[in-house]
């Protein structure tokens, strides 16, 4: 499908996110363009941040305060749209502290899903969401990934593979607004490698789209975006969230 369609939909799910008070709009408009906006409430970053949001070449930037917003407008008025989310480049033209990200953000037309399968001597097992204990499998990863992944958050089944009763690859999605669903993978580091992060990802992408849902996949690592992209998802935009200073 032409990615407009697809785009419109990533973008509504953002304009969501950023809980800007009604009645002021929110929008992406056209390429180029960059949308500052007050929002106490965003839910682009943790609560008094600034949150950078860019897909299909526009961005919408949250900031806590009009204060805050003022200095934004005027810092990143010289940045073209696609440093928006570049650390080094925001850092240059305005004084921050913690930086989460950049991720990537990537979404899924279901004509263009290229589902997968594990290798033939395992299965992804589909269990509700909760009655899989993941902590082992949390623990093998290491924070930084099963952070990456959330897994504790899902809303869906889990999609599992096991090995000896243990639980080694897994997937779900949490539903965000807009209709959204937000996908997570984990695979334990041995087990890497071997096409279980596409074939627990694939199952968790197909259940979203039997739902009507739209699939979102966030990436900050190279790894989880060839991920990605091998189920058919396009990368739209990128986002970024900064403490100012």
């Amino acid at each position: 499908m032409s990615r407009d369609p697809l785009l419109a939909r990533a973008r509504a799910v953002w304009q969501e996110l950023a809980s800007v008070p009604v009645p002021v709009p929110v929008s992406f408009g056209p390429a180029g363009g960059v949308d500052v906006v007050v929002s106490p409430g965003s839910r682009f970053c943790p609560r008094g941040w600034t949150g950078i949001v860019v897909l299909g070449g526009a961005a919408v930037v949250t900031a806590p305060t009009r204060e805050a917003a003022a200095r934004i407008r005027t810092a990143l008025a010289g940045l073209p749209v696609d440093r928006l989310t570049d650390p080094e480049s925001v850092g240059g033209v305005l004084p921050t502290g913690e930086v989460l990200g950049p991720a990537v953000l990537a979404y899924l037309a279901e004509e263009d899903f290229r589902p997968a399968a594990p290798p033939t001597d395992l299965r992804v097992e589909e269990a509700a969401a909760g009655s899989v204990e993941l902590g082992p499998l949390e623990r093998a990863a290491g924070a930084a990934d099963a952070d990456e992944a959330g897994l504790d958050g899902m809303s869906s089944p889990a999609f599992v593979v096991r090995v000896a009763g243990q639980v080694v690859a897994a997937a779900g999605y949490r539903a965000w607004p807009g209709r959204a669903a937000h996908v997570g993978v984990l695979t334990a580091p041995a087990w890497r490698g071997r096409g279980l992060a596409r074939a627990t990802g694939s199952s968790a992408v197909r259940h979203a789209l039997a739902q009507g849902l739209l699939p979102q996949w966030r990436a900050r690592i190279p790894a989880s975006r060839r991920v990605a992209l091998a189920l058919g998802f396009s990368e739209l935009g990128s986002q970024l969230s900064i403490e100012l200073l």
